[in-house]
């Protein structure tokens, strides 16, 4: 059943409401724009489904959440990203960049100003509030977890998150529904159709899992593609520690020949971009042809003058990067960065949602990722 079909049943379970704070504004948009496209002519028809709201500060930095309609029994689905440092706010006359913890504390606020009056909550945060702490090490706090239990305990009964940096951190809120959603289809659609001469074949074309910890979602595109998967493990120096951190000194490879070959590298993040650097660098001395890298979340901490230079040297064919968070208008107007477009994607998980469908078809996307192959004259392996 298509998205348009499920607007025109008229069966959904409360009537649906977007809640989308300033830092998720041109997502939040997108969003709602294929989700009133979906409704139009039907029962549940709007001119847009965006309830207006704010975050106000005051002069000494307090803030609270203000909610301009009302939202009694609606279905609301608040859109954060908790990684937009655009956003800014007055402090003392000072002009302050939102940190993730202020905008997952706009969130709070905005679920409080709900006054516990809506059928249902559930919170798409695609870039997860604290997902790089997921784990203790001594003496460390565990951001992501209290975060998820503090979710639960205002009343949200699901999470909507893209590429967590570890899924696990779930088990934290057991009650709640947690997906971890992959845009797999989105990456390789964005990949065929900036790059028509791509071959996916295992002549032409080889999967190389940037570390250990990315071994999964490059499983998954070595998989659906059929062709061999490749792997570099970070060799550290356990003796000293930087940056709070064992630092890498050599980046292992383990895999077949990568000579002549378009390599494609899939990672959650692109933080400061060195070790992808590094990782590109290797495989051109190992006689790699084209070089692409997929981060769900392209931040470039560093800058971008790095993969400027790769990209002038030949190393680097290309970044994908999704419009989840925030990019800058300086990475958006590079000749290498190729955006994904997940928005569509939101919007059906919304309506999946909405009128109580089974999603299981929206999170494991293969029969796209297959039809898409087909669409391109590629035979799917499990066709073969």
């Amino acid at each position: 059943m298509d998205a348009k079909t499920v607007f025109h049943s008229g069966s959904h379970i409360a009537p649906l409401g977007l809640i989308v704070p300033e830092g998720a504004r041109e997502l939040g948009e997108k969003i709602n724009n294929h989700l009133v496209s979906w409704a139009k002519n039907g029962p549940e028809e709007k001119e847009t489904f965006i309830i207006e709201s704010e975050c106000p500060r005051f002069s000494s930095g307090d803030g609270k959440g203000i909610i301009k309609e009302t939202v009694r029994g609606k279905d609301l689905y608040f859109v954060v990203d908790i990684g937009n440092y655009s956003c800014q706010y007055t402090l003392f006359d000072r002009k302050n960049s939102m940190s993730p913890d202020d905008h997952f504390m706009d969130l709070k606020r905005l679920i409080q100003a709900t006054s516990g009056k809506a059928h249902r909550i559930s919170v798409i945060m695609p870039l997860l509030y604290g997902g790089r702490q997921h784990r203790r090490s001594y003496r460390e706090s565990l951001d992501c977890a209290v975060a998820l239990q503090e979710l639960q305990a205002m009343g949200v009964s699901n999470i909507i998150t893209f590429d967590a940096h570890d899924a696990r951190v779930q088990n934290a809120a057991p009650l709640m529904g947690f997906d971890n959603v992959m845009p797999t289809y989105q990456v390789l659609k964005a990949l065929l159709h900036d790059f028509p001469d791509m071959l996916f074949d295992r002549s032409h074309f080889m999967v190389v899992s940037p570390d250990e910890g990315a071994m999964n979602r490059n499983m998954y595109y070595a998989s659906v593609l059929g062709v061999d998967l490749g792997m570099f493990y970070k060799r550290r120096d356990y003796s000293r520690i930087v940056n709070g951190r064992n630092p890498i000194v050599a980046h292992e490879y383990l895999g077949d020949s990568v000579e002549g070959k378009d390599i494609f590298i899939a990672d959650d993040i692109i933080s400061s971009g060195e070790s992808m650097l590094d990782i590109a660098y290797e495989l051109k001395k190992r006689k790699a042809n084209r070089i692409f890298a997929y981060s769900t979340y392209a931040i470039f901490t560093n800058g971008l003058k790095a993969f400027d230079k790769a990209f002038e040297e030949g190393v680097i064919s290309g970044v994908l990067g999704s419009n989840l968070t925030y990019r800058t208008p300086a990475l958006r107007s590079r000749p290498w960065f190729h955006e994904v477009d997940c928005s569509k994607y939101i919007a059906y998980f919304i309506a999946a949602l909405n009128y109580d469908l089974s999603v299981s078809a929206i999170i494991d996307p293969s029969a796209k990722v297959h039809q898409l192959l087909k669409d391109h004259g590629f035979c799917p392996p499990d066709v073969k």
